[in-house]
């Protein structure tokens, strides 16, 4: 006589997955013939299509998905509230009720959840980004002559997470001023600033990580922040793969750029030609999850950019006490 529930198990494991015959007896505890047998069988575990009654968020489900996923990753304070979901949704033609949206968005959060626990480390799922909502940052050593000299740079990686149009600035160290820097040209290239950006814990934004989500952030940082007027956020410690798009582009950046990079006679010349090349290489490559370029995606993100305005200078102003015969403030870089 066939079981049922384990001639299901067998044929998924031997026809979906591949799984070996020995490994399948190994795990149920049987015989390979009796696993031979159950394959061989005719009888075949009947398959009944969902049942699915229409619904009138089914030509919303997407969009409110997407709504979910960006507010969930807002500052608490800074998230829309479900009834201004549910607003939003009615301004584009939805006429269902508070309680449906509600209803999924608790099936929605409960699917992050399973998702999270899952894989120990949080949901793989794609993330989706909103037009000018975010940017990530991050740092790389790579190497390229200069003055006729092999010399180590310290690579300033930044990328728009909605179109994924990159920018990348070399220097020869990693300081606060190099970092400012990094962000304006970015800025500038990119025509706009992003509501938020996505870091690591470097030394140059954060003096001590606390608990969770505790940072104590450096000074000069938050007043670069606070001078572009963007959020910025820092991954969990060892989570890297919560600003994947900028790792992945540091790996990407070194066969596209670093290695047919010609010599330069100056670091300016270099960087001029990395900002070139990025904007030649936005008009190439195409968008990852959508059937147009870098460059055609960007330029439909460009108008939700907040303006650039003035760069920062970096300046910190500290009241010092001069030996001599007076005292005086003294402004520090």
């Amino acid at each position: 006589m066939i079981d049922v529930a384990m001639l299901s198990i067998i044929r998924r494991w031997h026809f979906r997955d591949h799984v070996p015959l020995r490994e399948i007896a190994r795990r149920l505890g049987v015989s390979r013939n009796t696993v031979r047998r159950y394959i061989r069988s005719e009888a075949v575990v009947p398959v009944y299509p969902e049942r699915h009654s229409p619904s009138k968020l089914d030509g919303h489900a997407t969009r409110l998905a997407d709504w979910l996923r960006v507010e969930a990753r807002r500052p608490r304070k800074q998230r829309r509230t479900l009834k201004q979901i549910h607003a939003d949704l009615v301004s584009l033609g939805f006429s269902g009720s508070y309680d449906r949206v509600a209803a999924f968005a608790r099936r929605w959060r409960q699917e992050q959840y399973e998702q999270t626990k899952t894989t120990g480390r949080g949901t793989f799922v794609p993330l989706r980004f909103a037009e000018g909502e975010a940017f990530q940052f991050d740092w790389s050593e790579d190497w390229a002559v200069i003055n006729g000299e092999r010399t180590k740079l310290q690579v300033a990686h930044l990328k728009l997470s909605h179109s994924r149009a990159f920018f990348l600035r070399a220097y020869l160290l990693q300081t606060h001023e190099m970092l400012f820097d990094a962000h304006y040209h970015a800025f500038m290239a990119w025509g706009g600033i992003p509501r938020r950006g996505i870091y690591d814990n470097m030394k140059t934004a954060v003096d001590r990580v606390g608990r969770g989500k505790e940072r104590e952030v450096n000074i000069r940082f938050s007043a670069m922040v606070s001078h572009y007027l963007f959020d910025a956020e820092f991954c969990n410690v060892a989570s890297g793969w919560e600003k994947g798009q900028i790792e992945k582009n540091v790996q990407d950046s070194r066969h596209r750029l670093w290695q047919t990079v010609p010599p330069f006679g100056s670091l300016a010349a270099l960087n001029d030609w990395l900002a070139d090349e990025c904007v030649r290489l936005w008009q190439q490559i195409r968008h990852p999850e959508r059937e147009a370029t870098i460059w055609a995606v960007w330029s439909s993100e460009r108008p939700h950019l907040m303006p650039v305005g003035q760069p920062f200078d970096g300046y910190v102003e500290h009241t010092k006490r001069v030996v001599g015969l007076a005292t005086a403030y003294l402004i520090e870089r």
